[in-house]
């Protein structure tokens, strides 16, 4: 005989049927969910952000039937307390997750950076290089080069433009050799 396994069993079913408030009702309770923000310390510039997320998370669960209050409590009572449960948790959340507790405010955030941000110079002249290569290509070799970029196939490139796939390959073949020709020529 198999012995019972120890642990998690089936939940408890639950004690109260499910409710549906409005949004209106819930939108009627803000003031709960502020003050809850604003006592856990979520600052004024994210207030609004994480209001909107105790909104959405209580709407969501009040979807899903998880609104269950107690029938014999007064009904707007039991919507605050429900509230500011929500509020209490999404504002944990926010004051614990890596984004808040590594945000570091300053006048020039830029300032502050040993190095500079962005591509280096070198990689832009690079990259312009390459562009008016490009630019001073034949059309139909800077199509065959601009083709590889698009999310279709060689093979569907080729068809829209009623050519075998053979032909495409050939041609892209010779529009990155022409590109690399020209490349290696102005390097020089």
């Amino acid at each position: 005989m198999k012995r019972p396994r120890k642990g998690a069993q089936s939940p408890p079913a639950a004690r109260h049927r499910s409710q549906r408030p409005t949004m209106q009702a819930i939108l009627a309770e803000r003031s709960v969910i502020v003050a809850v923000l604003i006592a856990s310390g979520v600052p004024s510039r994210d207030r609004a952000d994480v209001e909107q997320q105790v909104l959405m998370g209580a709407w969501r669960s009040v979807r899903r039937g998880m609104y269950r209050p107690d029938p014999t409590e007064d009904a707007r009572r039991a919507l605050r307390k429900w509230l500011y449960g929500i509020s209490w948790r999404k504002a944990g959340h926010y004051m614990n997750s890596a984004w808040v507790r590594r945000a570091v405010l300053h006048a020039q955030p830029l300032g502050r950076l040993h190095e500079p941000a962005g591509p280096s110079l070198e990689a832009q002249l690079q990259a312009r290089e390459v562009l008016e290569a490009l630019a001073s290509l034949p059309p139909w070799q800077a199509e065959a080069l601009l083709a590889v970029d698009d999310p279709e196939s060689l093979v569907a490139y080729a068809k829209r433009r009623g050519m075998s796939p053979g032909t495409a390959a050939s041609r892209l073949r010779i529009a990155r050799e022409a590109l690399a020709l020209k490349i290696r020529r102005w390097r020089r």
